[in-house]
């Protein structure tokens, strides 16, 4: 079906993500299915969004969707309704987003109806995006067996960093994989070097489905104006504290650095496999502040006064911390990956993550510029850019 010339009759985006979410910060594939999310439901073609609950599946319309996205952007969900009140398994965000989404439903059923579900509710020839990977399984595929099937994979690190990862999310992503290869008519992929690993691993399973390589929009944070900003000069680093975020060098640097080091500041919540780094974060590290419970806008706002975005992950599909940072004017100082040469170009300064002296060389000459010097030119990657590339292309 992939290539036919005729426009979809309908858009249908899976946000089983995002609802399980509901009230939390996002994470970078939350911001992906929210800027679907929002795009979709501002585009003339029909639009559906679907999503996976403890009690089966919920369908919603336009005016359902545009509610979902006020409710992003306001966290105003309204509270748990009594099925999801006494349901033990879901935790507060399930319980509230999974609330929300019954109240605007247009139509529900239970996960052995979920095919009745689609035929009664949308037209043929409908295109089914999944951009969060959550519900990509066998049961969704064939509900939505008469659809053009869209997957954007964000990056293929669970197979080629198995050691990073959360017990069972090595498998978890092998499935999900084998359900891209024999399902998806078209993957999208984030970057040229999320591309190449895409079909390296797919050409493992079978045939591989064609790939539409589009980069990512990156929507620059409002900037949280009352967030009181620390004395200069400090640094910033954000993500999820995982193992490939790497962020055992800088704790290294800070550490031999002593007590003359300038802060810096760890935005992420703490994540898994990780316990060596979180010892060393309970114990102490001189100058070194964990911000785990920031908002967008008040890492926005840490971020654009930093010296400098350090990011030494070992492996990344895109990265858009960075991205982001360098377009609020905050200096990035990133591992040499070919995904940030590609993504960032000539604006940030990149260091290999073997050479420990030249990245304590370069954070503290930056902390005694405090990042001042040229200034940053960089045009970040547009969601509109992107959105045209992938709806021709589907």
């Amino acid at each position: 079906m992939v290539g036919q010339a005729n426009q979809p009759s309908a858009h249908l985006l899976d946000i089983t993500r995002l609802i399980n979410r509901a009230g939390l910060h996002p994470t970078g594939v939350d911001r992906v299915e929210r800027a679907y999310l929002r795009h979709l439901a501002d585009h003339p073609t029909p639009f559906f969004a679907i999503a996976r609950t403890a009690l089966g599946y919920v369908l919603v319309d336009r005016t359902g969707a545009v509610s979902i996205v006020k409710a992003i952007a306001s966290g105003e969900w309204g509270s748990p309704d009594v099925i999801s009140r006494l349901n033990p398994r879901l935790d507060g965000p399930r319980k509230t987003g999974q609330s929300f989404l019954r109240r605007i439903a247009i139509a529900r059923a239970t996960r052995g109806r979920i095919r009745r579900l689609i035929t009664e509710n949308l037209p043929a020839d409908f295109v089914y995006f999944n951009t969060g990977h959550s519900n990509l399984n066998q049961r969704m595929v064939q509900g939505v067996s008469g659809a053009r099937k869209v997957v954007l994979l964000h990056d293929t690190i669970p197979l080629d960093y198995p050691q990073t990862q959360r017990a069972g999310a090595v498998q978890g992503f092998e499935d999900k994989l084998a359900i891209v290869s024999r399902h998806a008519d078209v993957v999208i992929c984030t970057s040229a070097q999320c591309q190449a690993d895409v079909i390296r691993h797919l050409s493992k399973l079978g045939p591989v489905p064609k790939t539409v390589l589009a980069h990512l929009g990156v929507d620059v944070p409002a900037i949280d104006t009352e967030f009181p900003q620390p004395q200069a000069p400090y640094f910033v680093t954000v993500g999820t504290i995982e193992p490939r975020k790497n962020h055992a060098l800088l704790l290294d640097i800070w550490q031999a650095w002593g007590v003359d080091a300038p802060p810096l500041y760890i935005c992420g919540k703490r994540g898994w496999r990780n316990d060596v780094v979180f010892a060393r974060l309970d114990q102490g590290v001189p100058n070194v502040v964990e911000a785990n419970d920031l908002s967008d806008g008040q890492i926005a706002a840490l971020v654009k006064e930093a010296a400098a975005m350090l990011f030494p992950s070992q492996a990344e599909g895109f990265g858009l911390p960075p991205a982001e940072a360098l377009a609020l004017g905050c200096r990035v100082v990133c591992a040499d990956l070919a995904v940030y040469g590609e993504v960032l170009g000539n604006s940030a300064v990149y260091v290999a993550l073997s050479d420990r002296y030249l990245w304590e060389k370069t954070i503290k000459e930056l902390a005694v510029s405090g990042g001042s010097g040229t200034k940053i030119q960089y045009a970040p990657p547009r969601w509109v850019d992107h959105f045209k590339t992938v709806l021709s292309k589907i």
